[in-house]
């Protein structure tokens, strides 16, 4: 079982019992012993030379009236997301997970490393991304942008959700009272999951990591502009063409105003950031200068060289006459 696996059966599966839970749980369960029972489809599905794409239709076409849709759904997507011989191992979670759900237990999401947990909440989005119009999708990518924002510059929100030592359902009903009712249904649930799902300091990350993976399941890229002042929309539309040359996809800006930047924008598409504000010129210049041993000598006093600074001391050691160092001695007292 991967952790992608595990949020997208979250998201069609669910993590409480409904009135079909049981039909659910009984037709993973026949998908399971389908594949134990025969060995021809068995060793089909384990073959490290079939495809991903052809066992995930060969099950699609196996299974089609045969089962709910939305075991169908999973078991579809599990035969592509793992690996072949993994395939029987990831079919027999799914049927315990369905059946886990429901017999009532609550499915509480387990403690899981930086990016298996980010792996795992986007394995929900996925499903919720399916299920979605591309309308709904540019609506969703741009509230999970804009909560992001809320959360990230309200230092007591962030605080309370970023808190691991408080309970998820304590974090998520913060969230409910925030979203609920206010975005569209799939937006909710992805910040719920998120909250329930992902690790609490690093939610902030998470739904900007949300942003963009919504912007690639439509086909494009999201940069994260930060400026020092509003855009117009000619510069907009230059950042946006120059962007479009440099990742060969169509770019979405999210602009956010930092005056402290001084001038120009610092921007990040994924794992690229460019800095190309003031503050980033006037930051690097102070470390190339700390690096080469220069030092404040406060408010007015310019700068000088540590070295310079060093030479000066002992030379004004020396005219005083006073002696340091190890071999320095004491003055003798009187006898």
């Amino acid at each position: 079982m991967t952790a992608r696996l595990e949020g997208y059966a979250a998201a069609v599966l669910g993590m409480a019992p409904d009135t079909r839970a049981v039909e659910r749980a009984a037709g993973a369960a026949a998908v399971e012993h389908l594949i134990v029972n025969h060995p021809r489809l068995s060793a089909a599905m384990t073959d490290t030379a079939v495809p991903a794409a052809a066992r995930r239709a060969l099950l699609d076409d196996l299974l089609q009236g045969r089962v709910d849709d939305e075991v169908r759904r999973v078991v579809r997507f599990a035969a592509g997301s793992v690996a072949g011989p993994a395939v029987p191992a990831a079919l027999a979670w799914i049927a315990h997970y369905a059946h886990h759900v429901a017999d009532g237990q609550d499915v509480v999401p387990g403690p899981l490393g930086h990016l298996a947990s980010r792996d795992r909440v986007g394995g929900f989005a996925t499903a919720l991304c399916e299920e979605s119009v591309p309308e709904q999708l540019d609506e969703i990518e741009d509230e999970l942008f804009r909560f992001a924002r809320t959360v990230e510059t309200a230092p007591a929100l962030r605080g309370a959700l970023t808190d691991r030592d408080l309970p998820a359902k304590v974090r998520r009903g913060v969230v409910e009272d925030l979203v609920v009712g206010k975005v569209q249904p799939a937006t909710a649930r992805m910040v719920d999951y998120a909250v329930a799902a992902g690790r609490p300091r690093d939610l902030v990350g998470t739904l900007h990591w949300l942003v963009e993976h919504v912007a690639d399941v439509r086909g494009w890229r999201v940069a994260l502009v930060a400026s020092a002042r509003e855009m117009g929309s000619q510069e907009r539309e230059q950042l946006v063409a120059s962007l479009d040359r440099l990742t060969g996809r169509p770019v979405e800006l999210q602009v956010v105003v930092e005056p402290s930047l001084l001038a120009g924008v610092r921007v990040r598409i994924g794992d690229l950031q460019v800095d190309a504000t003031a503050r980033g010129r006037l930051d690097l210049l102070e470390d190339h200068m700390a690096a080469a041993g220069w030092a404040d000598r406060g408010f007015g006093g310019g700068r000088t060289r540590l070295s310079d600074a060093g030479e000066a001391a002992q030379g004004a050691g020396r005219a005083d006459g006073s002696v340091s160092g190890r071999g320095a001695q004491e003055p003798e007292g009187e006898s």
